[in-house]
């Protein structure tokens, strides 16, 4: 189906509306503004008088109660003030999916402390660099993390002091068992501290798919705004149960899915990682009434075998970014979801897009009512497909009706939601910025996204910039490609890039692709004449079985990029489009030399 026709059946909702979800988003969302002094840590304490035993959040081993929550973020915040952590000072939390999890971040917060969420998957180098750059005066670990820490320590600041949360280890203090000796009950007006929305709460890394992770600054104004935000967008009520999965070190398996539905009076099912297997049972079995996804998930779910109670949930509605168009429709159908709400969203953005009208592929729109309160932007970008394009007054040129751009959104000093907050880096903060963009004196931020947007104001996600590539004199969009490829039968997963051939101007498309052993390439190259241009079809094919994923189930790109298509890299079979024989040939190292000595010719 059309991304432009109208949605099937069985997402439209009784009494669902989207212009309802706008203005309930805007209505949870203004005492914000207002209230300079009331925190998301506040928000939990009233949340605690007002549903006392109702369950907050669940994991594997716990149930906490919202009263049982605040109690928890309490003893967290004593033992923070009892350690010296000042308003600003900085605590590292490297801990999986859990219950506590939040509790410690909620609680330092309280006080003024500036926790940073980090990776649970980095070791070395990269492990040392995200503790070294917030520059902690404490980080805590869980027992299960104990070792990767410990292996780092010796390169981290000597000053930091490591807690270990859950087991006994040389070298570390014992943090849960120093917790028992603080009090639960609500701080007295002693312990509080001048803490306000423009205080930094959290520091949560960037992917760093360019190079090691940028550490955002994160105020509590931006909790509050989201939380509160997408409680209204998703018409949270007391009685829903979120599933969230996601990493608890992201913005939104750590503060969306949990703020959101807490800020509502519901509670969150918590998973450390995601289970295709399981799935459908957890969520029957746990009566979930919400699901916070990331596009591949879903396609995980529709690529598994029948399920017996994969029609027997409760789900209400699916929220979450990276759906494409062709697992939209049949995850909604073959799962009967009733409503699914895709959005964009970045942790250092300042602006993000809704799709609450349910259209398969679209990332979002900003109703007319709302477009003077977010300004957002698609600019053109030079013939690199990298810098902004300048015209001839020194302006930036505004991509056309469905015509490929970077989104930008305005930086206005008069308003706190369109701030940019930065990185610990000022360096990085100052390259996302750019001025005098279409007047004199403005500012905006560049998310280094490229969309595009239609005649009825839907935009649509098409690559980041860097996985662009340009060959043949064309600019290529890998996941227009991507897309195209995955389509192909027997084709489980799929990753494009460019890659540097001796000799030629810009990059040879390359795909690696998870394909079965029987995979037919010739009936494939065909496929692909069929559907794609001579300049964006893929000149190299990297065969495997599966493709290495991120945390957050993102394809490890950045070897494959550096891997190339040199074969002795890889034990994995690569074929080279040889145009002259009209097929996939194997590439051998002599093949590999001879285009690499520019022997051969594209």
């Amino acid at each position: 189906m059309s991304v432009h026709a109208k949605p099937p059946a069985h997402q439209e909702v009784k009494g669902w509306s989207a212009s309802q979800a706008w203005l309930r988003a805007l209505e949870r969302t203004a005492r914000v503004a207002t209230e300079p002094t009331r925190t998301l840590p506040l928000v939990i304490e009233e949340l605690a008088e007002r549903f006392g035993d109702a369950p907050a959040l669940i994991d594997e081993q716990q149930t906490l109660n919202f009263g049982e929550l605040a109690e928890a973020c309490n003893r967290y915040a004593r033992w923070a003030l009892a350690e010296g952590v000042a308003v600003g000072d900085c605590v590292g939390l490297l801990m999986p999916n859990c219950a506590t999890y939040a509790a410690i971040w909620l609680g330092i917060a309280r006080i003024g402390g500036s926790v940073a969420l980090i990776n649970t998957n980095l070791r070395g180098a990269a492990l040392a660099h995200a503790i070294g750059v917030v520059n902690p005066r404490h980080v805590i670990v869980d027992a299960t993390l104990l070792p990767a820490c410990e292996a780092v320590m010796a390169a981290t600041p000597a000053a930091v002091r490591f807690w270990a949360h859950g087991a006994d280890r040389v070298g570390f203090a014992r943090l849960d068992e120093r917790l028992l000796g603080f009090s639960g009950a609500p701080l007295e007006s002693g312990e509080r501290r001048p803490v306000t929305t423009r205080t930094r709460a959290l520091y949560i890394y960037t992917s760093g798919t360019t190079g090691l992770p940028k550490a955002a600054n994160v105020s509590h104004h931006r909790l509050m705004q989201w939380s509160h935000w997408f409680a209204g967008m998703l018409d949270i009520v007391p009685g829903d149960r979120m599933y969230n999965c996601l990493p608890m070190y992201h913005s939104i398996g750590g503060v969306v899915a949990v703020g959101a539905v807490l800020v509502g009076g519901g509670s969150v099912l918590l998973r450390d990682r995601f289970s295709a297997t399981r799935f459908w049972s957890d969520v029957v079995a746990h009566q979930c009434t919400l699901f916070q996804y990331i596009g591949e998930l879903c396609r995980y779910l529709v690529n598994t075998a029948y399920d017996p109670n994969e029609r027997r949930h409760r789900l209400r509605l699916c929220c979450g970014n990276g759906l494409r168009a062709d697992v939209w429709e049949k995850f909604a159908a073959r799962f009967s979801i009733p409503h699914i709400v895709e959005f964009y969203a970045a942790t250092e953005n300042n602006f993000s897009l809704f799709n609450c009208e349910g259209r398969p592929g679209a990332i979002g729109r900003i109703p007319g009512f709302l477009a003077h309160r977010f300004n957002v932007a698609l600019i053109k970008l030079d013939a690199d497909g990298q810098a902004p394009l300048r015209g001839e007054s020194g302006c930036c040129v505004r991509a056309g009706r469905d015509e490929p751009g970077e989104a930008i959104g305005e930086i206005r000093a008069t308003d706190a939601g369109s701030a940019f907050e930065g990185y610990t880096d000022p360096a990085a903060s100052a390259s996302k910025v750019m001025r005098n963009v279409f007047v004199a004196g403005d500012a905006w931020l560049r998310t280094g996204d490229v969309m595009r947007k239609d005649a009825k104001g839907f935009f649509y996600f098409i690559d980041r910039l860097g996985d662009t590539f340009r060959w043949k004199g064309e600019n290529v969009a890998t996941c227009e490609v991507c897309d195209a490829i995955a389509a192909y039968p027997g084709i489980d997963e799929a990753t494009v890039y460019g890659v540097a051939v001796p000799g030629s101007e810009g990059r040879a498309g390359m795909a690696t692709i998870a394909a079965p052993e029987d995979f037919d390439l010739a009936e494939f190259r065909e496929y692909l004449i069929a559907r794609l241009p001579s300049y964006a079809r893929p000149v190299f094919l990297r065969l495997c079985q599966q493709l290495a994923v991120t945390a957050t189930f993102k394809h490890k790109k950045a070897d494959l990029v550096r891997e190339g298509f040199d074969p002795a890299l890889t034990a994995d079979a690569i074929y080279f489009d040889d145009s002259r024989r009209g097929a996939f040939v194997r590439l051998t190292p002599e093949l590999f030399q001879a285009i690499a000595g520019q022997q051969v010719r594209f």
